[in-house]
């Protein structure tokens, strides 16, 4: 399964434009990948029954992407709906609910965006088309009511990733949290596979972790 999306989109409004392609996570600075892993939450804080791992710093890279939903090399249409790059290498921890297979996943990045510029572009795009290898998904995006948190910014963020190959489970659905305290984004995200309610109250919760622990340093 290829794993496609988009968080430039809102609203499921169609947006015309041209397609180009999209290069992924590319850092440009060395920062030591430590220095944010030290601020995620430890897996003892996710919420039950989420079990969590702290991820590798290559298996980090590929988690970012697919909470993106863009991999490298994409073609994305429109255009201008493709993911700004990050200017250094995210932190992600995830946790896994067994009995359903939905996730809880942590990331934190150091970007030069604002969420203010984010929510701009997300305005501007609608349900975007994302082809990667031949295989082709359309991804929808509604932005939420903010949570009321102590952040520089704050955004969220409904998103469905369906791809165009028939067949069970390739539909993806994700509510997400964004954060931003000074350069560092905070991304907690619930994905499930299906169209069922999200774990609210576990996504608000392991926010508020995140979110604090990112602003104590």
């Amino acid at each position: 399964m290829v794993l496609l999306g988009c968080v430039l989109t809102a609203c499921g409004t169609t947006v015309s434009g041209h397609p180009s392609a999209s290069h992924g996570h590319v850092p440009t600075t060395g920062r030591p990948e430590s220095e944010l892993t030290r601020l995620l939450p430890n897996p003892s804080q996710f919420p039950s029954p989420y079990a969590a791992v702290s991820l590798s710093p290559d298996a980090a890279g590929q988690a970012a992407r697919d909470l993106d939903g863009i991999l490298p090399g994409s073609q994305v249409d429109p255009g201008d709906c493709a993911p700004s790059a990050p200017v250094s290498d995210p932190a992600v921890a995830v946790g896994t609910d067994n009995s359903t297979r939905a996730t809880m996943t942590v990331e934190l990045v150091r970007t030069d965006q604002t969420l203010t510029t984010l929510q701009e572009q997300v305005e501007r795009c609608g349900t975007v088309r994302v082809t990667h290898s031949g295989t082709s998904a359309t991804v929808t995006t509604e932005i939420l009511p903010p949570p009321p948190l102590d952040a520089d910014e704050t955004v969220a963020l409904r998103r469905t990733v369906r791809s165009e190959t028939s067949g069970a489970g390739l539909t993806r659905t994700m509510q997400t949290l964004l954060g931003q305290v000074g350069d560092v984004r905070i991304n907690v995200t619930y994905m499930s596979f299906g169209d069922e309610r999200p774990d609210g109250e576990a996504l608000d919760s392991l926010f508020t972790t995140a979110l604090s622990k990112v602003r104590k340093g």
